[in-house]
């Protein structure tokens, strides 16, 4: 039997998926932060972001059972509640900003999943804060879509643009 195909959703995400507080995966670290652009240059106000990444020692387990957070203040529940998960989730405000406060990636990335109206499949990208050989490989043009413009000691901004001619560079897993 062949799978269902992808069919457009939402704009839903306001339900169940943000998570309150969800771009708060530690404190001390850097924040980066930005806004979705659709194909127009217009901010996308209705966007979810997830974002995984490394510890600043590069591992990628994350801590068990941390995930889980109060429905009312967004306060982690896990085992002691402040374990590095390296998972965060943010809805994109009404402007199409965002901002994720964490620990800097050991790894030199952060990976970003993108689910907007209108997308038919969700976008992968990377926040990249070293070089490595696939962001060494891409044109000039098209690699500086990944990094992010350190705005000031620790505070970096990362837009995303879904289409048009500063279209972020978006990875295919398939």
């Amino acid at each position: 039997m062949n799978p269902t195909p992808s069919q457009t959703v939402g704009p839903f995400y306001g339900y169940a998926l943000p998570i309150p507080r969800g771009g708060d995966v530690a404190d001390g670290g850097i924040t980066v932060h930005g806004r979705v652009y659709d194909g127009a240059g217009e901010p996308v106000p209705d966007a979810l972001l997830e974002f995984w990444q490394a510890d600043p020692s590069g591992g990628l387990a994350g801590a068990p059972g941390t995930l889980r957070r109060d429905q009312v203040t967004g306060v982690p529940l896990g085992r002691r509640g402040v374990d590095f998960t390296g998972f965060g989730r943010v809805a994109t405000d009404a402007d199409g900003g965002w901002a994720l406060r964490t620990l800097p990636p050991g790894n030199g990335y952060i990976s970003v999943c993108v689910f907007a109206r209108g997308l038919l499949h969700h976008l992968y990208t990377r926040i990249y804060f070293t070089q490595d050989a696939f962001l060494g490989s891409l044109p000039p043009e098209r690699g500086r879509t990944l990094v992010p413009v350190e705005e000031r000691t620790g505070v970096y901004r990362f837009d995303i643009h879904l289409q048009g001619d500063e279209e972020t560079v978006f990875l295919d897993f398939g």
